[in-house]
């Protein structure tokens, strides 16, 4: 079949040029359509801003703050605390320094709504309706707002009391049950700040080793030269500064290594004793290994943090990653789910915090009537630290499942276990029976949706403050916070 022949006049295709000439057209179309929509809305009229005028506004900060704000609620409710004490430790001499309650009312503020650094929050005092009217139209700097909160951390647990005290004034607390449960937060350190026991004491040896090395060479200085710059007695301070750090974090290790040892041992003996009342009652050894006596010292992976030497190594349930953090505690009222008392400690698990959360609660609040706490607290030491108190203990033996077979659901009253049962299964009893059910059933609606809170709306993951002590405080002015957010809510109705 032949060809046919081009025609020599025509110009060969191009099809970059193609391309070029259709996008044309379609930019001229999209052009064309763009002005039709503008003639066609132009028939309308637009509110428009004169921005310039708006600036040269002047701006009514109650026109801004209804008046059931939070901000108007704490303001008034910090005019009803007793801060004598805060006043007290001022200095008689030097300039007007800005009133407690400006200061402490705007940390409030800033926590309970996730605002927690203070150059924040003294940016806030120029951008923010309520923290300016907090301030009073005043703007503290942040250094003054972070040295307030720093010094006055050991005065946040009364002002926690009289807080908690009004809420009882205000009929919104009333102390019946309460939930406890701890959080891991992270401190103001980071992990590649950690160092093992381990490596301590092959850094240890190390030093040591180059200490002689520069003894040794100090000793044949007028025989040999030294290095140009090599100063032998600034080099071995430099090392015996280091060889003192490093003391004192295996110091600390080896006492953190006794505190677990005796909570091991612990442990180990009630295990024992738990296997031999067994096998009393069943006449016959029980089965499975018998349990292995814990290992006491310090361990090659025991950490320190040179940051924050307070803080700890911990693993985190949200990722099930590990990091630096305190373990926070808080005990939550099931009715109100105001938090009634708080502690915090660097302990990896939960079991020796119930004694430092149940006496953080005020005895002028009164005691509660019963608590509802998760497997992690569960021993025998702890039912009895309860019971001692007057307080009701419902501590989970176990993780509960999260669908129940129907039978086990709607079963009655079980049958009353022997009087001399172990802790073990009277406390499984006692959660069976329909009060005990009642009761820890509350404690995933009550103190863990605080805890969520606390993490997912206000947005606090992280301490500011450095140390063990000022982390505590910290802790108190963020729950601190919290019952004020919630008292505001509560009193809405």
């Amino acid at each position: 079949m032949p060809r046919k022949r081009r025609n020599r006049s025509m110009p060969p295709p191009n099809p970059a040029l193609n391309a070029a000439i259709l996008a044309v057209c379609r930019r001229e179309a999209r052009s064309s359509a763009s002005t039709a929509c503008y003639t066609h809305t132009m028939s309308r009229t637009f509110k428009t801003v004169d921005y310039t005028a708006t600036l040269e506004q002047t701006v009514r900060l109650g026109d801004c703050l209804p008046p059931d704000h939070l901000a108007r609620f704490i303001v008034d409710v910090i005019a009803q605390l007793d801060l004598s004490a805060i006043y007290a430790r001022y200095h008689t001499r030097g300039g007007a320094p800005y009133a407690p309650e400006i200061l402490f009312g705007l940390l409030t503020y800033g926590y309970a709504t996730g605002v927690f650094r203070s150059r924040k929050i003294e940016r806030a005092t120029y951008e923010s309706a309520p923290f300016r009217f907090i301030a009073g139209n005043l703007h503290p700097d942040h250094d003054t707002i972070a040295t307030f909160r720093k010094t006055f951390l050991p005065d946040l647990q009364d002002l926690f009391v009289q807080v908690l005290l009004l809420a009882q004034a205000m009929g919104v607390l009333k102390l019946g049950n309460i939930s406890i449960d701890g959080t891991k937060i992270h401190a103001d350190a980071s992990k590649s700040k950690a160092v093992s026991y381990k490596r301590l004491q092959e850094l240890e040896t190390h030093l040591r080793g180059e200490v002689q090395a520069l003894f040794a060479l100090a000793a044949h200085a007028d025989q040999t030269s030294l290095p140009d710059g090599l100063v032998v007695a600034d080099e071995l301070a430099l090392r015996e500064a280091r060889l003192t750090r490093l003391a004192e974090a295996k110091a600390m290790l080896e006492a953190r290594a006794k505190e677990r040892d005796a909570i091991e041992q612990a442990e180990d003996a009630a295990k024992v004793r738990e296997r031999e009342a067994k096998a009393r009652r069943n006449g016959k050894p029980p089965g499975g290994r018998p349990p292995t006596p814990p290992t006491p010292g310090p361990r090659d992976d025991d950490q320190y943090n040179f940051t924050d030497p307070d803080s700890r190594i911990m693993k985190n349930s949200t990722d099930k990653g590990f990091n630096q953090h305190y373990n926070a505690q808080a005990a939550v009222d099931q009715e109100c789910l105001l938090i009634v008392g708080t502690s915090l400690s660097n302990h990896p698990t939960d079991q020796a915090e119930v004694a430092p959360t149940v006496d953080a609660i005020p005895a002028a609040v009164g005691p509660p009537e019963a608590a509802a706490l998760d497997s992690g607290y569960f021993s025998a030491a702890n039912i009895e630290l309860l019971e001692g108190r007057g307080i009701e203990p419902y501590i989970a033996i176990g993780r509960e499942p999260h669908h129940l077979d129907w039978a086990a659901y709607f079963a009655g009253e079980p049958t009353p276990p022997p009087s001399d049962a172990s802790p073990k299964d009277q406390m499984a009893y006692k959660l069976r029976t329909a009060v005990g059910h009642a009761i820890y059933r509350l404690r995933k609606c009550t103190v863990e949706p605080v805890i969520g809170i606390i993490k997912e709306v206000l947005g606090f993951r992280q301490f500011s403050l450095r140390g063990e002590g000022a982390a505590a405080g910290e802790w108190c002015l963020v729950c601190l916070a919290f019952d004020l957010k919630r008292m505001h809510r509560l009193s809405m109705g």
